[in-house]
């Protein structure tokens, strides 16, 4: 139909589209590829319980997300950056690998250089009000922090439906 008074009518999409965009959305808010995004589909359907729930928790707990959510960096692609740059410490060891999952009692700290505390401080400045979530248990003067659970679906602030991307994937 060509524009005319009415203008361009946005079409519908298909239950394949509808599940395409959940996936991406996924995707593309924790910054990944597709293989990356599959292993980790695969590994949430061998777990028991809930396949979607076990796929967000396992996004939300990637070392990236996690520096994020410290407040460390400002996005997601920053924290990847400061840790591939070595700025990140997990458990008292160097770590240089971004998607690296953490558990339960692992400890995350900055790396103690007088340039690692010049990138974080300032982000921690310009957000003073900012509030950790729960399954992250955070000290601000050293910059450190230590994970005491394991997040939750309600941790997750995206807005999705995370069955519809298992259905994607399933397929």
């Amino acid at each position: 139909m060509a524009p005319g008074q009415h203008g361009w009518r946005r079409g519908r999409y298909s239950d394949y589209g509808v599940r395409l965009r959940e996936k991406q959305k996924v995707k593309r808010y924790y910054g990944l590829m597709e293989k990356q995004f599959m292993s980790f589909f695969r590994e949430a359907v061998r777990r028991k319980g809930n396949t979607g729930r076990n796929l967000l928790e396992l996004l939300e707990r990637r070392l990236d997300n996690v520096v994020y959510k410290l407040n460390f960096a400002p996005s997601r692609k920053a924290a990847r950056q400061l840790i591939a740059h070595g700025h990140i410490y997990l458990n008292g060891r160097r770590v240089d690998v971004p998607d690296r999952t953490v558990n339960i009692g692992d400890k995350i700290v900055l790396k103690n250089s007088d340039r690692s505390r010049k990138l974080v401080k300032a982000q921690l400045e310009a957000n003073p009000n900012y509030q950790v979530q729960g399954w992250l248990q955070m000290d601000a003067s050293k910059p450190a922090a230590t994970v005491v659970s394991l997040p939750s679906r309600e941790d997750v602030q995206l807005a999705i439906e995370e069955q519809l991307v298992v259905e994607f994937c399933s397929r």
